[in-house]
C-alpha cells in the first residue's frame, strides 16, 4: 500500500511518500497558511501542496494505477487553510481523534480523498479577561502526540514538549488522552531579541549552538529571580563586561527564554502538571537538551524526563497509528 502523509504548518508544508510504512521519499516547501493569512485567498497554499505531493510521489516512482491513501494534520484544517475542521474538545486519545477524522475531496491536490485529523481545544466555555488563560488549541501537534506515545511506548500522566517558533506542552491523562496544552511564544522571543533588539550585537545574530549547561542554568536561575526582560538586558552586560564567549552568553538567553516557559507550565490554568509528573521533551537537538537540562535541575520536577529519539517525523507516526485505529490502512 502506498500512504503520502501531508503536514502543513504556519510557514512550511512537509510531504513524504511511503510503502506500507517504509519512506520512499519526502518533498518540502516554504509555503504554509500564513500566505493564505496574508494573501486571503488560499491558492498559493494550494499550489504549494500540490507541488509537494506531486514531487514526492514522482521522487517515490509510484506507479499511475496504484491507489494511494492520503493523510493529513496540521494548520491545514483551520480557518485559513484547505480543510476547515472544528477542534476537538479535550480529553481526547487516540479513538475520538480517529473517530473524528474527515475525508475530503480536493481534486487540485490529489485524485484520491485525504484523510484530515481534526485539532482539540482545551474546553468550550465563553472564554473571558478572566478565564482566557485556561483556553489554548492545537492543530498538528496532537498527531505528534499520539506519535509519542505510539513511537515510545509511553503511558500518562505525561507532558510532552514540542519546542517550536510557537512551543506547544501538551498533557497526557491516565487514560493516555490530550487533557490539555499550554502555547508560548518561546520560540518566536528567541528569535526576535536575538536578532532584532539591541542583543542582535551583543550575540551577533546567533543562538546557541550547543549547550553550555552552567550559562544555561544561570540564564533560568536569573530568570526566576529577576523576570525575562532584566534577564535578557544581562546578556548585554555580560558582553560589554565579561570575557563570556558568543556562545555562552546565546545560553544565557535561552536559559531565560525557556524557563520563562517552564513557569508557564508550573503555573497555568489550562492544565495540572504536579512535580512527579514524567515529562519527555521532543524536537531538535539544542532546545531538546536545554529544556532536559533546565527540567532536571528545577527542584520543582522531580519526575521522570525522557529524551524522545525517533527514527521518523512524530506527525507521520501520529498519522499511522490514527489511520490504523481507524481501519483506513
Amino acid at each position: 500500500m502506498y500512504i503520502i502523509t501531508i503536514d502543513t504548518g504556519t510557514t512550511n508544508t512537509r510531504v513524504c511518500a511511503w510503502q506500507d510504512e517504509r519512506l520512499l521519499a519526502e518533498a518540502a516547501r516554504p509555503i504554509g497558511v500564513r500566505d493564505t493569512a496574508i494573501s486571503g485567498s488560499t491558492a498559493t497554499l494550494m499550489d504549494g501542496v500540490r507541488e509537494a505531493v506531486q514531487e514526492a510521489k514522482n521522487l517515490a516512482a509510484i506507479p499511475a494505477a496504484e491507489r494511494v491513501v492520503y493523510l493529513s494534520s496540521g494548520m491545514i484544517t483551520s480557518n485559513v487553510g484547505l480543510c476547515e475542521i472544528p477542534h476537538l474538545l479535550a480529553p481526547a486519545g487516540l479513538g475520538e481523534l480517529a473517530q473524528g477524522m474527515v475525508c475530503a475531496n480536493l481534486p487540485e491536490i490529489a485524485e484520491e480523498p485525504i484523510w484530515f485529523v481534526p485539532g482539540v481545544r482545551n474546553h468550550d466555555s465563553a472564554v473571558t479577561l478572566g478565564n482566557a488563560e485556561q483556553m489554548d488549541m492545537m492543530r498538528g501537534e496532537e498527531t505528534e502526540a499520539i506519535g509519542v506515545l505510539a513511537s515510545l511506548d509511553i503511558h500518562g500522566p505525561a507532558l510532552i514538549v514540542l519546542p517550536g517558533s510557537h512551543s506547544k506542552f501538551v498533557k497526557i491523562d491516565a487514560q493516555d488522552r490530550i487533557e490539555g496544552c499550554v502555547t508560548t511564544l518561546g520560540g518566536e522571543l528567541l528569535d526576535v531579541i536575538t536578532r532584532h533588539t539591541i542583543l542582535a550585537n551583543s550575540l551577533d545574530r546567533q543562538f546557541a549552538q550547543e549547550i553550555e549547561a552552567p550559562a544555561l542554568l544561570q540564564g533560568a536561575n536569573q530568570c526566576r529571580q529577576t523576570g525575562l526582560s532584566r534577564t535578557c538586558f544581562s546578556v548585554r552586560v555580560l558582553d560589554m563586561f565579561s570575557q563570556l564567549t558568543l556562545n555562552q552568553k546565546a545560553n544565557v538567553l535561552l536559559g531565560a527564554v525557556l524557563q520563562d516557559d517552564l513557569q508557564a507550565v508550573k503555573n497555568s490554568e489550562a492544565f495540572t502538571v504536579t512535580p512527579d509528573t514524567h515529562v519527555i521533551v521532543c524536537g531538535k537537538d539544542t532546545l531538546k537538551f536545554a529544556f532536559a537540562t533546565l527540567i532536571k535541575n528545577d527542584p520543582w520536577f522531580n519526575g521522570e524526563v525522557t529524551l524522545a529519539s525517533v527514527d521518523r517525523s512524530l506527525s507521520s507516526s501520529g498519522l499511522f497509528a490514527l489511520a490504523h485505529h481507524r481501519q483506513i490502512i
